[in-house]
């Protein structure tokens, strides 16, 4: 491999998962790596192993040029930008055309799943970087991250404690993956992207309604839980008269209505296909997780 891999976002849950998993289960040296971030200073751990720490910030020109400079793939994890503004497509934009500029051989991005038929408030960012990437005339590989079931934790330790889980999905069915599992993935992408342009969407491997969850984690936890069927709106109220944060609001309902439209229920081989291994099943997953959801 000429040149290295340089993973933005080092320090978050998912780059530095993916990290984890070129060093042990891809088995690449420290040396062929580059982690990403902000702030270096939190990716001792990773200096500490010899992987090679830069500052990465996509609102500064600067670090990008020289962050991306003798990379030769570049995987940018989306940002968390989400205040509406168009601030996290910018930031996006202003990777691409850094990585275009660098020289970088192959960029690889993690995006969502359908960004073009959803109902998902920042699904239009990805569309967007998804396009820019496409324009650059990179090489390109996309993830198309399924949903979290790290994400089940938003809802599930609250509904437990009532016993009503509010849901505005209706019969809409979504097959969550766990983080680990798509950062394996990654990482096998990463390690031996093909030659041609390809785009994955990385899914758990069954698709499920509300109601069908809530029997599993009933099943797990022992406990009462039932499914409060809601409108968006009412989702709305709730969230508001609970002090969920009012511009966030629209995002959180977005989400069930994407799932209750069907736009978030595919189920596909991609991220099983990358790894070469089985995924975490969702009951495993609630299983290992019991005593977070009981808190």
């Amino acid at each position: 491999m000429t040149g290295k891999i340089l993973v933005t976002g080092a320090s978050g849950q998912l780059g530095s998962r993916i990290i984890h998993h070129l060093l042990t289960t891809q088995g690449l040296p420290a040396s062929a790596l580059v982690a990403g971030t902000r702030d270096p200073a939190r990716l001792s751990d990773l200096a500490g192993k010899g992987v090679a720490t830069r500052r990465i910030d996509f609102d500064d020109a600067a670090s990008l040029k020289d962050g991306f400079a003798g990379i030769d793939r570049l995987l940018v994890i989306s940002t968390d930008a989400l205040d509406g503004a168009g601030t996290r497509l910018r930031q996006h934009r202003a990777a691409v055309e850094a990585a275009k500029q660098a020289g970088v051989g192959r960029i690889f991005y993690t995006s969502l799943p359908g960004p073009d038929d959803s109902l998902i408030t920042f699904a239009p960012d990805h569309l967007g970087t998804e396009d820019a990437i496409k324009a650059s005339g990179l090489a390109y590989t996309i993830f198309r991250n399924g949903w979290y079931m790290e994400n089940l934790f938003m809802a599930l330790p609250q509904a437990l404690a009532s016993g009503q889980w509010y849901s505005a999905a209706g019969d809409g069915r979504l097959a969550h993956i766990a983080r680990d599992d798509i950062a394996r993935a990654i990482a096998a992408g990463l390690a031996s992207p093909p030659a041609e342009n390809v785009t994955y969407t990385l899914t758990g491997d069954t698709a499920r309604t509300t109601e069908e969850i809530a029997a599993l984690v009933r099943e797990v936890t022992g406990k009462p839980l039932a499914v409060v069927h809601v409108s968006d709106a009412q989702l709305a109220e709730g969230m508001a008269g609970a002090g969920a944060p009012a511009p966030y609001i629209p995002t959180f309902v977005s989400f069930d209505a994407n799932t209750r439209e069907g736009k978030i229920a595919m189920v596909t081989d991609d991220a099983k296909a990358l790894s070469g291994t089985s995924l975490t099943s969702l009951e495993e997953f609630l299983v290992a997780n019991k005593s977070a959801l009981l808190t």
